[in-house]
């Protein structure tokens, strides 16, 4: 997980271990992207006003799924291999993924809460008379400190990255901090992922 460091070692070439990395031309969000993220959030609201049950079940589980996935990959996979990376390769990776992330991951979370939840009425989990209900609140808790560090810590930690790469003067020390926050922040949320599997799966099986 510290792999997420941007530190200049001695070995590195002297233009590398003494400038600050280049300021180079991207988009903090990237405007063809909203595009999709529109046709998702229309087809949420439009699955939510129908209440049918196919439509909820495949947005929670679509954004569930990359939900999870994202997470681990980013955490458990992304983090070693950009501690393996060159300076430059490093700032290349982060200016082309993140500003991906910073639409991907608020659409992704938004999708599965709100079509959980509304999927968990449709079913009647949430009712206290439900024998599952203690499971479907356990998941409530569980999802919601997710989404918190999702949209509290990633998200800012993501967008703060970007924002320091766009400066005529990026500060390494400020990138590495940055990273790190975002590196362990989809590592956590991707270990609570599994508490998450656990608990969809009893209520599938249930």
């Amino acid at each position: 997980m510290t792999g997420a460091s941007i530190t200049v070692g001695p070995a590195q070439a002297p233009e590398q271990a003494g400038a600050p990395p280049a300021r180079i031309g991207f988009e903090v969000v990237p405007r063809k992207g909203l595009i999709g993220v529109a046709v998702v959030f229309v087809a949420l609201i439009v699955a939510i006003a129908v209440n049918k049950l196919w439509p909820l079940m495949f947005l929670h589980v679509v954004g569930g799924a990359a939900w999870t996935i994202i997470d681990l990959f980013v955490g458990l996979v992304l983090g070693p291999i950009l501690g393996r990376l060159s300076i430059p390769a490093r700032i290349e990776l982060t200016t082309r993924l993140m500003p991906k992330m910073v639409l991907i991951m608020p659409t992704v979370v938004t999708v599965a809460l709100a079509a959980g939840w509304q999927l968990g009425n449709k079913l009647g989990f949430v009712l206290t008379s439900s024998p599952d209900h203690g499971w479907v609140v356990a998941s409530y808790v569980v999802v919601g400190v997710m989404a918190i560090i999702a949209l509290g810590l990633l998200e800012p930690a993501n967008i703060a990255v970007l924002i320091e790469l766009k400066k005529p003067h990026p500060r390494p020390e400020v990138i590495e901090r940055l990273m790190k926050r975002f590196i362990y922040s989809a590592g956590i949320t991707g270990l609570m992922q599994i508490a998450t599997l656990v608990i969809m799966t009893r209520l599938a099986s249930g």
